[in-house]
């Protein structure tokens, strides 16, 4: 990765597909595998997602990003099996894949530990072992000392890592996040990329992680997917093999984040957004 300051140029390190050019590669095992997927809500109106096709691989982290009202989050519940599509087909390789929102929603009578026990417990462990599970995850996601703090006594930052061991606790390979860090400031949101990326590598997750931050896209990404509008569909790609940790500000993710900008400009003035 060339690490000329202000750069834009993106080489080596990141490798561009256009949307409909075949990939000749061997399939690798499939986390997520949508083929021809459209969702329809309303006779007469638009289709809200037009023929997606996309594959998620086992432990990729997968960015999803495109304008406000692209079908980003349509096609996030759709692997959630939250929705079912109107044509086409949605497989995800977890029998029930964990799925965080942008607003923590915790239960605000239960302490940090009864919030994941609570999910344990959803989860059919028992009594005996839904404590300690709960403490390791809260130590995962570094919040060992707040078990016993309620909802009003955590921070912003502290409530999502509660809700991300929350997500952790339904025991499932493919964790679907939908702008889980949109609220948060700047500061707090570099540490959560931080933990997030070193919680995934560690747990051996799929992430399908949807944002408008092309920039956090650039940083956490192994692949980078831009989704167009009216309908929704997927019209570019980027995987990115420049390793992790990266930062914010590191060269390669400045000058990626500057191409799928440039793109995503392009896909907002031919819909008139």
């Amino acid at each position: 990765m060339s690490t000329d300051t202000g750069t834009t140029e993106v080489v080596p390190d990141v490798f561009v597909r256009p949307a409909g050019a075949r990939d000749t590669r061997a399939p690798a095992p499939a986390a997520v595998r949508i083929e021809g997927v459209s969702q329809l809500f309303e006779r007469g109106r638009p289709a809200v997602l037009d023929g997606v096709d996309l594959t998620v691989e086992e432990g990729e982290f997968v960015c999803l990003v495109g304008a406000s009202g692209c079908g980003k989050s349509t096609l996030l519940n759709l692997m959630a099996g939250l929705l079912e599509p109107t044509a086409g087909q949605v497989e995800v390789s977890a029998k029930r894949p964990a799925l965080m929102f942008q607003e923590p929603a915790l239960l605000p009578w239960l302490t940090a530990a009864g919030n994941v026990e609570l999910a344990l417990r959803a989860r059919g462990v028992g009594k005996a072992g839904r404590r300690a599970e709960a403490l390791r995850l809260l130590r995962l996601v570094n919040l060992e000392g707040q078990e016993t703090k309620r909802v009003h006594e955590l921070s912003g930052g502290m409530r999502q890592r509660v809700a991300l061991a929350r997500s952790l606790a339904q025991d499932s390979s493919v964790l679907l996040m939908d702008e889980p860090f949109a609220a948060l400031d700047a500061i707090t949101r570099d540490v959560l990329h931080q933990e997030l990326t070193r919680v995934w590598a560690e747990q051996r997750l799929s992430v399908v992680f949807v944002t408008h931050n092309v920039r956090e896209a650039a940083r956490l990404g192994t692949r980078v997917v831009l989704m167009g509008s009216r309908p929704g569909r997927i019209v570019r790609e980027w995987k990115v093999t420049f390793p992790q940790p990266r930062t914010i500000e590191d060269s390669g993710v400045s000058a990626l984040a500057t191409e799928i900008t440039q793109e995503l400009h392009k896909e907002i003035s031919r819909h008139g957004h």
